[in-house]
């Protein structure tokens, strides 16, 4: 057996993008000839997956699931790196297969997701190798969030997608008995919500939720848009200027889209008056597909 010098066997995993362990191998049974390691890893689909899987990608799609209960379900983008495989239908079958999967997974994030077993038994990182290796290119489960109704009372988890996968919503809405979870009102208002984030794009559902740093930086932009005024004035017109902002960023602070001459808030409370009950939103998640936000983690309930 031929004496592997490690160098070798980085300048193979250099020029495959296949594992250490996969390059000794090839390189130990072609007796160090790194040509012939390479030819031996392509043969077994290592090495073309393995260049597959460095490469970008942005297409893909945004998709849903919500259990038939309305209790629990998931948001998941899925890459790939060309519009042409996210319309192929060995991907929108596996993309669908994954969320479905997911939204039955314990997995907290897409790392421990990847070396989870689906319903098959089969890892979750191997089903994407083979899909790689099926069609051709890069496939990546980038992000995905999971909500579920708890506790007492009633609620639903529900969804919308927009733009046929480019844009996804996802929000959990809780409401005081299942009974009225169960109104066809409580259902259209829903539905509603998710057009709203999809559309007008807030962040957090209240201006309690914006974090802290970001508000004393808004805060600071506007004084200093303001230098040169009376003191006196320069805080309340800072203050009009942070209204204004929350009405773009925060959620029941939004006009509503349907009719702009009211809130979200507004629209709220008077479901909460006709249905009888108390109605809160509790958190929601919109993807858009490809969008440069890091990836963000799985959101779930305690």
């Amino acid at each position: 057996m031929a004496d592997i010098n490690p160098k070798l066997v980085m300048s193979l995993r250099e020029k495959t993008n296949a594992g250490m362990m996969d390059c000794k191998r090839a390189l130990t049974e072609a007796g160090g000839d790194i040509d012939k390691a390479e030819s031996i890893l392509r043969q077994k689909g290592i090495a073309s997956a393995g260049k597959k899987a460095s490469r970008h990608a942005k297409e893909g799609v945004v998709i849903s699931h919500i259990q038939p209960s309305g209790k629990t379900g998931v948001l998941v983008e899925i890459n790939c790196e060309t519009d042409f495989v996210a319309k192929n239908e060995i991907f929108t079958k596996f993309v669908k297969e994954v969320t479905e999967e997911v939204c039955g997974a314990k997995a907290e994030n897409v790392e421990s997701l990847l070396e989870s077993p689906d319903s098959k038994g089969i890892l979750f990182k191997d089903e994407i190798a083979s899909k790689i290796s099926a069609l051709g290119e890069n496939i990546v489960i980038r992000r995905f969030a999971r909500f579920q109704i708890r506790g007492e009372g009633g609620g639903l988890v529900a969804s919308y997608i927009h733009l046929q996968g480019k844009v996804g919503v996802l929000v959990e809405i809780n409401c005081g008995s299942e009974a009225t979870a169960k109104q066809e009102s409580f259902r259209d208002f829903v539905k509603d919500i998710t057009l709203q984030i999809a559309a007008a794009h807030p962040t957090v559902v209240t201006r309690d939720e914006v974090e802290a740093s970001l508000v004393e930086s808004e805060r600071e932009i506007y004084k200093a848009q303001m230098i040169g005024k009376p003191e006196a004035i320069v805080e309340k017109i800072v203050d009009g200027k942070m209204d204004k902002f929350y009405s773009t960023t925060c959620l029941l602070e939004q006009a509503c889209i349907k009719n702009p001459d009211i809130t979200v808030k507004d629209l709220l409370a008077t479901k909460e008056k006709e249905l009888s009950d108390k109605i809160a939103i509790a958190r929601f998640v919109r993807y858009a597909l490809g969008e440069e936000s890091g990836e963000a983690p799985v959101e779930e309930a305690l």
